[in-house]
């Protein structure tokens, strides 16, 4: 396979000294306009990798907040198709930012697996992350993504043990995104000597980047993270500022897509200042 944004991104960033800074928001949250403003404003904040949610009924992963924004994405309207687009629509500017999916695996089989690589691949998406696929699974999505040049990025999370790694760690591409707390999105904050510890341990299995997330919030947090890992992953937070800016009928407002890359400019200080603190 050759390389992707990706690895491109990734192999770039590691040349720099510094941790990559992913943003996850959902696509079509709260109306495909807005979402799609939000998507083009998050590199020149300091997205490193782009995250977008793929809006299904029962996102089981999912905690509260990521919940949220898949039901307000789904009642604007937002479907695969939309979501590709948008893709294709953030295309038009930017040819350089990965953007990676994150879903489940229902809407891809009910699209049909072989027609959504080839329109993912199309449309600009660069990787798949499919979170209720196990690798023992893998002739269903992942070997079929990496046939069409996607990577596919799996979850390794702290119950995942040296016996359980080498599975989940074969054929996976682009990064690893190591879960740092058990259970659901948007959870406590991560113990980052344990995920300094968790990542070295992964490290020991492959040579990919390992990105941390779940219970990212603040900059401090991300500058804490990113001084162990390659990358750092932030969703929740970033929803959250979304909704707060909505109105009271969960419509847009003047400072929607602001408040998302507000926060997500404080994030890349915080992952940006990790490396040279590590550093000096």
């Amino acid at each position: 396979m050759t390389a992707t944004r990706i690895d491109k991104r990734f192999a770039a960033l590691k040349e720099e000294g510094r941790a990559a800074l992913v943003t996850f928001t959902m696509a079509g949250d709260p109306d495909y306009d807005t979402a799609l403003a939000i998507a083009k404003a998050l590199p020149k904040a300091g997205a490193d990798v782009i995250e977008l949610g793929m809006p299904f009924t029962d996102p089981m992963a999912d905690g509260p907040a990521i919940q949220a924004a898949g039901v307000r994405a789904l009642k604007g309207g937002q479907t695969t198709k939309k979501t590709l687009a948008l893709v294709r629509d953030f295309r038009k500017g930017d040819n350089a930012t990965p953007i990676v999916l994150m879903g489940y695996y229902n809407p891809i089989y009910i699209y049909g697996v072989d027609q959504f690589l080839a329109d993912a691949r199309a449309a600009g998406v660069d990787g798949l992350i499919v979170v209720d696929l196990p690798p023992e699974e893998d002739e269903e999505l992942c070997l079929p993504a990496l046939k069409a040049g996607l990577n596919f990025i799996r979850l390794a999370t702290p119950t995942t043990d040296d016996r359980r790694l080498p599975a989940v760690l074969n054929n996976t591409s682009g990064f690893v995104y190591y879960v740092s707390i058990t259970g659901i999105t948007g959870a406590a904050a991560p113990d980052t000597g344990k995920v300094t510890t968790a990542v070295a341990r992964i490290k020991r299995h492959t040579t990919l980047p390992v990105a941390v997330g779940f219970g990212v919030r603040t900059a401090e947090h991300a500058r804490a993270i990113a001084s162990g890992a390659d990358g750092v992953v932030v969703g929740s937070a970033l929803v959250d500022a979304l909704r707060q800016s909505l109105d009271k009928s969960g419509r847009a407002g003047p400072e929607t897509v602001k408040s998302v890359t507000s926060l997500v400019s404080a994030l890349a200080d915080g992952v940006r200042s990790a490396r040279r603190v590590a550093a000096e």
